[in-house]
């Protein structure tokens, strides 16, 4: 009975043992193996065995692709404080698990210092708005210096990214207020600029308006000197003078004018003077305003005439007076040789 139990506890522990030789590792991990302490072997994903109670699993390695974000706060040349996220994507290099295990305590303490240390120096170099032009600029120096630093450790950094970029809380407020003012200014350009043309505009119309206005009044008072000339022309013929044909046509427009404004029922116009003799009145002040035009005309006509005749005299004269004496002077030099060839 004894012997049996002791055999059945055998067997049972020797099934431990067996069992605790076997283990897997997963996919993109690896597993560092360790005899007594010391390193044995890499074992990749899969299903291994190892010597019971011997060989441990000191540890394993994630072998996919890691990202860490690291916040840094820092200063730049304008002295404007600034956070930045700088995300880091890194990988372990197969053929260096060995480094990455044993050669590196903490990958992300030691990736967060080099991301600090690269930011900080940077940065200060650059005013506030080239950080944001030039943040490629900023995620290409933090990869090269890490790169240097982390392939001695077995690891291969993928690529660096400057996710965000967030100033002070009153550096934003004043540069969203530099932005409005220049969005408004803009603005006040652009209206500016489509009230003046408004204003072009309506003063072109307004000066062809008033130009077709013109021509239309000069059109009309053609066609009505031309009106009067035919009611003249007409009233001669049947024996009355121009002047009874005046009166008659400026009697005849006075009472027309009376008509159309008493067709208007709400006019508030009134004509003075508005008695029968008031086109005659009209007229007669029209004829002698016309005369007396025409005698002042006159009259300038002849003072113009005789101060142009009188101009004219004084010319022929002085061309007369300018040539006598040439003549007097050949005369004496005549006279003068003749002397001689007598002597």
């Amino acid at each position: 009975m004894i012997t049996t139990i002791l055999s059945i506890l055998l067997a049972f522990l020797a099934l431990v043992i067996l069992f605790s030789g076997i283990f897997t590792v997963k996919q993109q991990t690896a597993a560092a193996i360790e005899r007594f302490g010391k390193f044995q072997r890499i074992s990749n994903s899969g299903l291994h065995f190892k010597v019971p109670v011997i060989d441990q699993i000191a540890g394993r390695i994630n072998l996919k692709v890691q990202q860490l974000d690291v916040l840094v706060e820092t200063k730049t040349k304008d002295d404007v404080f600034v956070k930045l996220k700088i995300s880091v994507q890194f990988q372990v290099i197969q053929t260096r698990i060995y480094d990455a295990f044993y050669k590196l305590e903490n990958s992300h303490d030691q990736i967060t210092s080099y991301v600090f240390d690269v930011v900080r120096a940077e940065v200060p170099k650059m005013k506030l708005d080239d950080v944001f032009e030039r943040k490629d600029d900023i995620a290409i120096a933090v990869k090269r210096e890490l790169n240097e630093a982390m392939q001695d450790y077995g690891y291969d950094i993928i690529k660096t990214l400057v996710t965000d970029i967030d100033p002070d809380v009153q550096v934003k407020a004043a540069m969203n207020r530099i932005n409005a003012s220049e969005r408004e200014k803009v603005a006040a350009e652009y209206e500016a600029e489509a009230e003046r043309i408004k204003i072009v505009a309506k003063a072109r119309a307004e000066a062809e308006s008033k130009r077709l206005q013109g021509q239309g009044i000069a059109d009309q008072r053609r066609e009505i000197a031309r009106g009067l000339e035919e009611s003249v022309d007409v009233l001669n013929n049947v024996g009355i003078n121009s002047q009874e044909a005046s009166a008659l046509i400026v009697v005849t427009q006075h009472y027309d004018t009376l008509q159309s404004l008493g067709e208007e029922t709400q006019s508030n116009l009134i004509l003075l003077p508005n008695s029968p003799q008031a086109g005659s009145d009209m007229l007669n002040n029209m004829i002698a305003s016309f005369t007396a035009s025409n005698q002042i005309g006159e009259a300038m006509k002849k003072e113009n005439a005789l101060k142009e005749r009188k101009r004219r005299e004084k010319e022929e004269f002085e061309k007369r007076d300018f040539r006598m004496p040439k003549q007097t002077n050949e005369g004496e030099e005549n006279d003068l040789g003749e002397d001689n060839v007598k002597e």
